[in-house]
């Protein structure tokens, strides 16, 4: 079974005393947190910086000590990128992903999406958990919440 890694950050900016979310539409029409696969050679500080840059154009994340949440999931490989024998069989190939995710801060407002993303919004966090598609990142949300309130930030 083909595997995968990612890094990926839930990024906050703070306005007015409030805290912001930023959610993102990928094209597959669910709205999630910034992530990207690790390049070769990369460590996760990189590939977050890279990816957050290529995907928001954001350049100015500040990664939040302390937090540091590891998703695993499987998922069925999009059909342009199955082999063609992998076709041949009819068979979906199922492809296991582990994501370390960060807490980090941004005073970026203004997001250039990548082509990946239709839209992107700054939500307070009860309207990001309404927003945010799938369960585990509604966890993750509320884990990255809730370190903020402790840890007074």
């Amino acid at each position: 079974m083909p595997r995968e890694k990612s890094v990926g950050a839930v990024i906050f900016r703070k306005q007015d005393n409030k805290t912001y979310y930023l959610l993102l539409k990928y094209t597959a029409k669910h709205w999630d947190f910034v992530k990207g696969h690790i390049d070769e050679g990369e460590i996760d500080m990189q590939t977050l910086a890279r990816e957050a840059d290529e995907e928001t154009g954001i350049k100015d994340l500040k990664v939040i000590e302390g937090f540091k949440e590891i998703h695993k999931y499987f998922f069925k490989q999009y059909k342009d990128k199955m082999t063609k024998e992998d076709l041949k069989k009819g068979k979906p190939v199922w492809v296991f992903k582990l994501v370390n995710f960060y807490l980090a801060e941004s005073k970026t407002k203004d997001i250039k999406l990548s082509e990946e993303h239709q839209d992107y919004k700054w939500l307070k966090y009860e309207e990001a958990l309404r927003l945010v598609t799938f369960k585990n990142a509604k966890e993750l949300l509320k884990k990255a919440n809730d370190f903020l309130i402790k840890n007074k930030i």
